[in-house]
């Protein structure tokens, strides 16, 4: 049984991806850094995929970046073009089947990643199962590679025009076959997916950070429905859905990526800041000092600070070498598992009226630990402040989050809480507020956790978590 010793229980990362096509270059050693850069979006599996001469090869395992690829591996990697996935698992479990990039050959040769969940992906797995096709995962993803694998048009970019418009959900994808480069975004543009320059030539990926650790240019956003070529005679746009409403994740902004990126031209790291100064503002504290539930509260708590003109310091230390792991605490280290990621500072939080700083809280276990370390180490009180709403609502288009029923908010008011939580006081952003902080509007972004209002028909309870695409069907193997 896999542990995995990261015991904050916010919403998981789903997935990172990264393409390029550049025949003068290291392609897989780009792919690699560019990954490394990404693996906040995914710990449980990576692979790259390279395209040479003709060919296509893919190494792909459970475990980190680092964990996965050495020297060796890389420079076996040689190839005009790389692509590359990093996976929290959203729908299918966490086996070495589900890992990508995915490899398949029915008609064309291809190799595909992709970030994002399908809402369809029963009604097309049937479909495909019906027509003689097999599979050799549960992981919806699989079901993209095997449309565009068998479709019989010469041209990829013809076969994913036709494609895209039967897909519905979430997908901001990469492509490759043997002598060029894909990237796709579904029409709302729901998963991030920007445009980099490298030299001459030109590189896909989830997040600009990704871009910036290699030394290629940001360019822009995919577009929401939006197809770009990479070959080489250079890049090619196609705008194969038109019209279609915009629905950004707004989580991205708050909590998901990392500081550093930048989405909708917006940096992250300003307005997260942002977030925290609207916070104080909507929400004051009467305290002594402001700490953050570190690494993702860092920036909101910076802001509260700035606002509330109360004195900042580090109330945890971090430790930031913890990984997953396949090695079992034990009965005896359990009730300090908590402890492996962070470990509260006496003396900076003893005998202060505490105002804690997190992004957001979904079944609530771990900030309760959080509160009663604090008061073991001498807080006088503890006041939480969250730099998002209540998050009381599943997501259904690739962030791994609880059930409705396992949400510390659903069906409490803050004050019942914040009893439950044990802390003074509560209190959480308003989704105007965060709206405000990143300079947009609900119309065009996703807010569904905390709205409950799900931008696409369709979207049910029947896709409320990662396994449902595998209880609703049998695997049949290709």
């Amino acid at each position: 049984m896999t542990c995995d010793p990261d015991p904050r229980d916010g919403p998981r990362d789903e997935c990172g991806v990264f393409a390029l096509y550049a025949p003068e270059h290291d392609v897989a050693r780009l792919a690699y850094f560019a990954l490394y850069a990404l693996q906040h979006r995914g710990q449980e599996s990576a692979g790259i995929a390279t395209a040479s001469g003709g060919h296509i090869m893919v190494r792909r395992e459970l475990g980190l970046v680092s964990q996965v690829f050495d020297e060796q591996n890389l420079r076996a990697l040689s190839g005009e073009a790389a692509i590359g996935h990093v996976r929290y698992s959203t729908t299918g479990s966490s086996a070495w089947e589900n890992a990508q990039p995915i490899h398949r050959s029915d008609g064309r040769e291809l190799a595909l990643a992709h970030n994002g969940n399908l809402i369809n992906a029963v009604e097309l797995h049937s479909t495909l199962v019906s027509e003689g096709v097999g599979f050799r995962s549960t992981s919806d993803s699989e079901i993209i590679a095997a449309l565009l694998s068998c479709h019989p048009a010469e041209d990829i970019a013809e076969a994913l025009a036709e494609v895209m418009p039967r897909l519905r959900g979430a997908f901001s994808t990469v492509a490759m076959v043997n002598d060029a480069v894909v990237a796709f975004r579904d029409p709302a543009g729901l998963r991030p997916l920007v445009l980099g320059q490298l030299g001459d030539r030109y590189c896909v990926a989830s997040e600009s950070c990704a871009l910036d650790i290699i030394g290629a240019k940001l360019l822009r956003d995919v577009q929401p429905g939006e197809l770009i070529l990479l070959d080489a005679n250079g890049i090619r746009s196609i705008q194969v859905v038109e019209g279609a409403r915009k629905a950004f994740c707004v989580f991205e902004h708050i909590y998901f990526a990392r500081p550093d990126s930048r989405f909708e031209g917006v940096p992250l790291q300003v307005s997260r800041g942002r977030m925290g100064e609207l916070l104080w503002e909507q929400s004051p504290a009467d305290a002594d000092l402001v700490i953050a539930v570190p690494d993702s509260g860092n920036a909101a708590a910076r802001g509260f600070a700035r606002a509330s003109g109360l004195p900042q310091d580090d109330g945890f230390v971090k430790n930031r070498y913890v990984a997953r792991t396949f090695i079992q605490p034990g009965q005896e280290l359990r009730r300090h598992g908590l402890r492996l990621k962070f470990n509260p500072i006496p003396e900076v939080v003893a005998g202060k009226r505490l105002v804690v700083v997190d992004d957001s809280i979904v079944r609530g276990n771990t900030t309760r630990q959080i509160v009663q370390m604090l008061r073991d180490a001498g807080a006088s009180e503890v006041h939480m402040r969250v730099s998002a709403p209540p998050i009381r609502h599943p997501c259904h288009y690739g962030i791994d989050m609880s059930t409705r029923e396992e949400m510390i908010a659903h069906g409490r008011t803050v004050e019942e809480i914040a009893t439950e939580l044990g802390c003074d006081s509560l209190a959480y952003l308003s989704l105007e507020r965060v709206y405000e902080a990143i300079d947009s509007s609900a119309e065009t972004h996703c807010d569904a956790c905390f709205s409950g209002n799900y931008p696409l028909a369709g979207t049910d309870d029947a896709q409320a978590d990662k396994f449902a695409f595998e209880r609703e069907l049998p695997l049949v193997r290709a």
